[in-house]
C-alpha cells in the first residue's frame, strides 16, 4: 500500500510538471506588430508580397522560442488594408495604435506613410516603412526607419545613369503627383540636369490614369530621347504601350514600382527597351537571397516578387531590437532599433543613420530585354 501511494505521488508530481509546462506554453505573451499596405486594388500585389515577407520573418523568429523579461513571447501580425490612400492610411494607423501594437511595419506607399507616421510618432511607436520619399525621414521624428533606400539616392543614380551611361540628352518627365512619384521625378530631374541633360517637358498625371495619349502627344512634339515616369506599374504599362502606338521612339525610364511582372504583362512587347531602377541588389547578389527565395516559395507556394526580402529584414530588425532591449515597450527598445547593426537577407550589414535611413543602401538599374529584366549596373550597398 505504501509503495502504491509513493507511485501515485510521483505520478501526480509528473502530471503537475507537465501541466506547468503546458501552462507556460499557453501563457506566451502575444506581442502585436502592425502592418499596413494596399491589399486590394491595382497595387495589391505589392502589399501582399510585403506582408508575406513580414509573416515569414515572424514565423522564423517565433520558431526560436524567444524570451523577453524571462517570459516566452509570440509575435503576431495585425494586418490592415490602407488601399494606397492617404486618408485610409491615417484611419488604419489610428486603428492599429488603438489596438495596442508595439511596432509598425509599413506602410508601403510614401503618400500613405508620411501622414500616418505622425500618428505613430505621437504614440511613440517605432515604424519601419517601405516608403522611399525623402520627406518621410526628414520630419524630425525619432520613430521613422526605412526598409529600402530613399529616392534621393535612387533618383540621383538613375538620372546620372540615363545621361552619362545611356547617352540621353533630351528628356521628358511625367509623374503621378503622389509623394513617391513626384519625389522620385524631382530627384531624377536634378541629377539629369547636373549631368548635362535638357528637360524638354514635365507633365503631370495621376495614380489612377490609364489613358496618356494627350500627354504623350504633347511630349512627342518635343522629340525626347527618353521619358521618365514617376509612378507605378499599373500606369507605366499603358503609358509605354501608348508611346509605341503613337510611334514614339523614346525609351521609358522608371523607378522600382515598375519593376514587376505586372508591368511586363500589361505592356507586353512594348516593354522591351524600358529602363527601371530598383533600390537594392538583384536577388542573386543579396547575401541571403537564394536561401530566402527557397524559404519563401516553400512557405507561400508562390514565387516572391520585389519587396518581400526588404520587409523581412525590417521585421527581423524590429524583433531583434526588442530581444536585445529585453522589452517590448517601444520607449525601451527604440534606442536599440536605432543602433541596429546586423546581417540581413538584402545586405551584409543592416544599419540606420541618424534619421532612420539605411546606411548601406544600393541601387540597381535594369533593362527589359525579350520580356525580362536584365541587370545593367548596381551601385552602392554591402
Amino acid at each position: 500500500m505504501h509503495s502504491k501511494l509513493k507511485l501515485s505521488a510521483f505520478a501526480m508530481a509528473g502530471l503537475m510538471a507537465l501541466g506547468a509546462t503546458a501552462a507556460q506554453a499557453q501563457q506566451a505573451q502575444e506581442v502585436k506588430l502592425g502592418f499596413a499596405a494596399p491589399l486590394t486594388g491595382a497595387q495589391a500585389h505589392y502589399g501582399k508580397d510585403m506582408q508575406n515577407g513580414i509573416q515569414l520573418a515572424i514565423d522564423e523568429f517565433n520558431a526560436t522560442k524567444p524570451m523577453i523579461e524571462g517570459k516566452p513571447v509570440k509575435f503576431v501580425l495585425m494586418a490592415e488594408d490602407d488601399q494606397a490612400d492617404p486618408r485610409q492610411g491615417t484611419t488604419v494607423a489610428q486603428k492599429l495604435v488603438d489596438s495596442g501594437v508595439k511596432g509598425m511595419l509599413g506602410h508601403f506607399n510614401s503618400g500613405t506613410t508620411i501622414p500616418a507616421s505622425r500618428i505613430y510618432a505621437q504614440a511613440g511607436i517605432p515604424e519601419i516603412a517601405m516608403a522611399t520619399a525623402p520627406e518621410y525621414t526628414k520630419q524630425g521624428f525619432k520613430t521613422t526607419f526605412r526598409m529600402m533606400t530613399s529616392d534621393t539616392q535612387q533618383g540621383s543614380v538613375v538620372g546620372s545613369f540615363a545621361v552619362k551611361k545611356l547617352g540621353y540628352k533630351n528628356i521628358a518627365i511625367v509623374d503621378d503627383r503622389t509623394a513617391y512619384g513626384q519625389g522620385l521625378a524631382e530627384e531624377f530631374e536634378k541629377a539629369a540636369k547636373a549631368a548635362g541633360a535638357k528637360i524638354v517637358r514635365h507633365e503631370f498625371a495621376s495614380d489612377k490614369a490609364v489613358d496618356f495619349r494627350a500627354i504623350l502627344t504633347n511630349l512627342k512634339r518635343a522629340n525626347p530621347d527618353a521619358v521618365f515616369y514617376g509612378g507605378a506599374d499599373a500606369q507605366a504599362g499603358p503609358m509605354v504601350k501608348q508611346m509605341r502606338e503613337l510611334g514614339m521612339k523614346s525609351t521609358l525610364i522608371a523607378g522600382e514600382m515598375v519593376k514587376s511582372d505586372a508591368f511586363l504583362k500589361i505592356a507586353g512587347d512594348a516593354a522591351d527597351g524600358s529602363v527601371v531602377s530598383l533600390a537594392g541588389l538583384p536577388l542573386d547578389k543579396m547575401p541571403g537571397g537564394k536561401g530566402y527565395e527557397q524559404r519563401y516559395a516553400k512557405r507561400f507556394s508562390t514565387p516572391m516578387e520585389t519587396y518581400s526580402p526588404y520587409a523581412y529584414d525590417g521585421a527581423m530588425a524590429m524583433m531583434a531590437a526588442m530581444k536585445k532591449a529585453n522589452s517590448t515597450d517601444p520607449a525601451k527598445y527604440l534606442p536599440m532599433l536605432a543602433k541596429t547593426s546586423m546581417p540581413g537577407v538584402t545586405t551584409r550589414e543592416l544599419a540606420y543613420d541618424n534619421v532612420g535611413d539605411l546606411k548601406n543602401g544600393s541601387i540597381t538599374v535594369y533593362k527589359v530585354v525579350n520580356g525580362k529584366f536584365e541587370v545593367l549596373e548596381s551601385v552602392g550597398g554591402k
